[in-house]
């Protein structure tokens, strides 16, 4: 059984998944769940405020909002407007809560239930040997936390970990503080989801971020969406890619199961949403196999070049390969080895899909091509993006309107955390702006990422973590491994708004640091706050939360991070840590002076929507080596699996925000009540000897001959691609193997879980 409590699956229900998304059952299930958490007054506020202008940026996801002018009234999805009220919910931690539960206990709790509890209202300690959480002041926090450090043999014993949910402003502090002190260990969860994204793009174009606008999304002859579930994990995106199909576009889907959200969207936000039947997004529909992704792109790139063999001089962007890429002649040289028999046993799809969609690429006059995990999560996660680069570059779908790559980012903040220098390997370049800027010199050696913060905690390599939102131990892979290795430090801190499962997987001490939410007020000396984040398409803008506090002890995390600068480097480098928290628009003045594109920052970030930072791929410049954008070479890659067994892919449910379910239920794919459920096709349920709805074990078996397993799923009929099989994380992390990581950017392969089902072990 699983360690944790999770809620049975006696009532669980099996429908058959929706084949349209959002309309009003969207707003009502937004509402009922908004309203379980806290008033309705309180509902209104957030929901008002949310995505506006001069109001709060949603948490939920890193979608960018139309221009102040443009946008609707209530501009926000479901998931946003649960998360936004989930934060805002009005039950609320306090330290009665942690005298009536031990720490053992807690660690048994779910997801849900943990998250179910409230808003966190004081600081709490667990000092070592104790059972229970008990309060302590905020001096007393701040002082145990700069004394370990302190006594740290070197500073590299260190992590400071970071979530996207974290602004601007605290993300460039913190990554300030730990190179102040004297390391580079920044890991943050970009590193486990779009990590592939930043190494493939940086290494081929220059930058690792994507180099389209939402007008672009708009503007677009064809867009591709591959791997990700905008349905469910930012459904904002449905309402641009509507209006793509109303502007003419189309839109190809690349999927290892159907997403409801691009078969057919109601706009619950229009009247053809409510009382119409919507509109059908995905033009065609590939079903591919998990991890077919690269030889879906590599062949056609294969018949773009046959295509200009037929016809010289009218597919491809000669212009663009001559004067602003490298590399093309070896690129052609390998794609034309391209084997059709490969192509199709890793893609599961038939040589006629792919070329009707490359029918779709040539009479398409400007493409972008957007991704998520479904990409980054494989072993070759890395030749795939490049594989994407290559075809983009072959008819110049770079650089001009309605063109481009798109990495699809979860977090709302997560490319601005990045921007803002948390990277345990930032160029040197921005090490030494820092340096001027503070008169220090920042450590020029590499620091840990995730996966190896991991290892080095396992290993006795560093003993204090301090975790800047998030939920550190249920976003990594290799769950066992991952929490002994931070039971071994000697001092754990959550920066959290509320409780979850990282606060029961504890060092020998252990702090709670609780901190204001988006959707809170922040005042400070110098009078009330704002922050700012920056969007996956590069817009910065600010975000000023609207209600009180949960309770008066909070501090905002550019407070905590400053006090436990100043408390731990006692003066040396001489920074004005105490005026940073005092008024962050002197942080902005400092990021101004370090961070390219930032110039002149808080008046730009004045001005309504904000501000979109500068990308070299739209001026035609890039930052490579040569100058030039780079055709790579990238051989055939895909997962295999041996006889009886699946690819298992994890993924989460659409009442869930990253590692927390906000319910157990799975409404687009019908399955309710339920969260240990395994999704297979009916044949190869058929195929593997085993029946519809039968419990099973998950056993992930690696080429190092070593097994994980996870207990007790219910076998579910659903119509993944033929050996392919879907469950939900943070249940599913335990499959994966803390060395089970993408090739050059260290991802876990989370999207490629070789495993086999066996009877379950324990059925209650």
């Amino acid at each position: 059984m699983s360690a944790l409590e999770d809620p049975t699956d006696e009532h669980l229900e099996i429908t058959p998944p929706k084949t349209w998304a959002a309309g009003l059952p969207a707003v009502a299930h937004a509402l009922q769940y908004s309203l379980s958490q806290t008033s309705p007054r309180r509902t209104m506020l957030t929901l008002l405020n949310v995505n506006q202008a001069k109001g709060v940026d949603c948490p939920g996801c890193a979608w960018p909002e139309a221009a102040p002018g443009k946008r609707h009234m209530n501009e926000y999805c479901e998931n946003g407007a649960k998360h936004i009220n989930d934060e805002a919910t009005s039950h609320r931690v306090r330290r009665e809560f942690f005298e009536q539960h031990t720490v053992d206990e807690l660690g048994r709790k779910s997801d849900y239930w943990l998250n179910q509890q409230g808003r966190l209202t004081e600081p709490m300690v667990k000092r070592p040997g104790a059972e229970h959480y008990e309060p302590i002041s905020w001096d007393d926090a701040i002082a145990l936390m700069a004394d370990e450090l302190r006594a740290l043999d070197s500073p590299d014993e260190a992590l400071f970990y970071t979530s996207g949910r974290v602004g601007n402003e605290a993300a460039f502090l913190l990554q300030l503080f730990a190179r102040a002190y004297g390391t580079n260990n920044l890991p943050d969860c970009s590193n486990m989801c779009h990590e592939s994204s930043g190494s493939a793009m940086t290494e081929t174009l220059g930058v690792g971020k994507g180099t389209v606008s939402l007008d672009d999304i708009h503007e677009a002859d064809l867009i591709f969406v591959v791997g990700q579930n905008p349905g469910t994990n930012h459904p904002r995106m449905l309402t641009a890619l509507e209006e793509t199909k109303r502007n003419g576009g189309s839109v190809v889907a690349v999927n290892t199961l159907p997403e409801a959200g691009l078969m057919r969207f109601k706009n619950p936000q229009k009247a053809r949403g409510v009382v119409g039947r919507g509109t059908v997004i995905a033009d065609q529909f590939l079903h591919i196999r998990a991890g077919g992704d690269l030889a879906l792109f590599q062949a056609l790139n294969l018949l773009l070049l046959e295509a200009e063999d037929a016809a010289p001089g009218t597919v491809l962007d000669h212009d663009f390969i001559r004067e602003h890429s490298t590399g093309f002649q070896e690129f052609a040289e390998q794609a034309r080895k391209t084997s059709w028999d490969d192509v199709l046993t890793a893609t599961g799809l038939t040589r006629e899909e792919i070329e009707q969609v490359h029918e779709r690429v040539l009479a398409a006059k400007s493409v972008i091509v957007c991704w998520a995990m479904g990409v980054t999560q494989q072993k070759h996660g890395v030749p795939t993006i490049r594989e994407i680069v290559n075809f983009l570059m072959l008819r110049g779908n770079l650089g001009r309107p309605g063109a481009g790559a798109c990495p699809v980012r979860g977090h709302s903040n997560v490319q601005g955390d990045r921007t803002m220098g948390i990277w345990e390997k930032m160029p040197q370049s921005f090490l030494d702006s820092l340096g001027r800027e503070f008169g220090f010199t920042p450590p020029a050696k590499h620091g840990h990422d995730s996966v190896n913060a991991i290892r080095a905690m396992r290993d006795g390599e560093a003993k204090f973590f301090l975790g800047v939102a998030g939920n550190f131990i249920r976003a990594t892979p290799d769950s066992d491994v991952t929490e002994q290795a931070m039971r071994r430090c000697r001092l754990t801190a959550h920066i959290s708004t509320k409780l979850n499962r990282s606060h029961t997987v504890c060092g020998d001490t252990a702090l709670i640091l609780p901190t204001l939410g988006r959707s809170d007020r922040d005042m400070q000396a110098g009078g009330e706050q704002f922050v700012t984040v920056e969007d996956s398409m590069s817009m910065v803008h600010a975000s000023r939360g609207k209600l009180a506090p949960a309770s008066p002890d909070l501090l905002s995390e550019v407070a905590i991070i400053s006090r436990l600068a100043r408390a731990t480097l006692g003066g040396t480098p001489e920074i004005g840590w105490e005026e940073f928290e005092a008024d962050y628009g002197t942080v902005r003045d400092r990021i101004s002076r370090v961070v390219p594109g930032f110039e002149d920052f808080n008046r730009r970030v004045a001005e309504p929507g904000g501000f979109q930072l500068p990308n070299p791929v739209n001026a035609m410049t890039f930052r490579t080596p040569s100058g030039k954008a780079v055709f790579t070479r990238n051989d055939f890659e895909m997962p295999r699996a041996p006889k009886g067994h699946l690819i298992l892919q994890s993924l989460r449910s659409h009442d869930q925000w990253n590692t927390i379910p906000y319910a157990m239920d799975d409404r687009y794919r019908g399955i309710r009540g339920g969260r240990r459920v395994v999704m297979v096709n009916p044949e190869d349920i058929e195929d593997l000897g085993l029946t519809e709805t039968q419990m099973v074990d998950l056993v992930s078996i690696w080429t190092d001959g070593s097994e994980r397993r996870a207990e007790s799923f219910r076998l579910v009929p659903y119509p993944t691609s033929r050996g392919s099989a879907a469950a939900y994380y943070p249940e599913t992390n335990v499959l994966v193997p803390l060395d089970s990581v993408a090739d050059v950017s260290n991802c876990p392969t989370s999207k490629a879980v070789v495993v086999r089902l066996e009877a379950a072990s324990w059925a209650g």
